[in-house]
């Protein structure tokens, strides 16, 4: 358990993304019929190229292409990796992308061997399941009590920040079709909610083990309260029976990032 703990803290560091030339893209931007639109998903021209990536796409679906690679070969700019990060986008969230340019590997301390090794284990994902203690409901409110001094402790410029986090407190309550509960929360799970940008009427999940906050999405009965909603907004029911539940959990990992939890717990002995 101390280790799939790691393995989270882990994943929220590796999930920091940059906003970057490729950040924008969410898919190949195609159609029914596999024919690429003018404009979709981020992807803009090279049409040919994009249908070609489609057909690549279906043969990874339908695993006919396992233990190949594909090469992408062109001018500098003509997006080459922005059709790598299409295909990876429409395989799914939990899809590994990997990007690396061939100045970086000489300016690492690292032999070019080992930089490759990484870059090719950073884009190899697995799933480690596990039974684990949630709290699964749909928030009713969510309420924060922020220390009305947050400033002037011992005069430095670093301490008001980590007085504020320590200092908060706040209240969470939650919601089955069954029950309803208050929990009291503490800084970390406070800011681990507001990085999920949490807010009443999602329907999240609690690791009671890591702390972990996942939002699941926005519940059905909420639905009316917005007269416009994004393309990406995901309506779900609001769970039924006891709050805290055993259930199996399925984490979505690198082969790096386990390199990195074993190097640690090498390091610790």
């Amino acid at each position: 358990m101390a280790e799939l703990k790691r393995l989270s803290e882990s994943r929220d560091l590796t999930r920091i993304e940059r906003i970057g030339a490729h950040s924008h893209i969410r898919g190949l931007g195609l159609d029914s019929s596999m024919e690429a639109r003018d404009t979709s998903e981020g992807m803009v021209g090279q049409l040919h190229a994009r249908r070609a990536s489609g057909l690549i796409l279906q043969l990874i679906r339908q695993g006919k292409i396992a233990g190949r690679a594909v090469l992408l070969a062109g001018q500098p700019g003509t997006g080459k990796t922005a059709l790598a990060m299409g295909i990876a986008k429409s395989l799914g969230a939990e899809t590994p992308f990997a990007s690396v340019a061939a100045s970086e590997l000489f300016s690492l301390d690292l032999s070019k061997t080992e930089a490759l090794t990484q870059a090719f284990r950073r884009a190899i994902g697995v799933r480690i399941k596990e039974e684990a203690e949630i709290i699964e409901g749909e928030v009713v409110e969510i309420s924060i009590d922020r220390p009305l001094s947050a400033s002037g402790v011992g005069g430095s410029s670093v301490a008001p920040s980590g007085a504020t986090a320590a200092g908060k407190s706040g209240r969470l309550t939650l919601k089955t079709t069954d029950m309803e509960t208050v929990y009291e929360l503490g800084g970390k799970m406070i800011e681990a909610l507001v990085k999920e940008k949490v807010q009443s009427g999602d329907v999240i999940a609690l690791d009671m083990a890591s702390g972990k906050v996942t939002k699941l999405g926005r519940s059905i009965g909420r639905s009316r309260d917005y007269d416009a909603v994004g393309p990406h907004t995901k309506f779900v029911k609001c769970p039924d029976g006891e709050l805290q539940k055993r259930k199996e959990v399925v984490h979505c990992v690198t082969l790096h990032e386990i390199d990195v939890i074993n190097s640690r717990g090498s390091g610790a002995d």
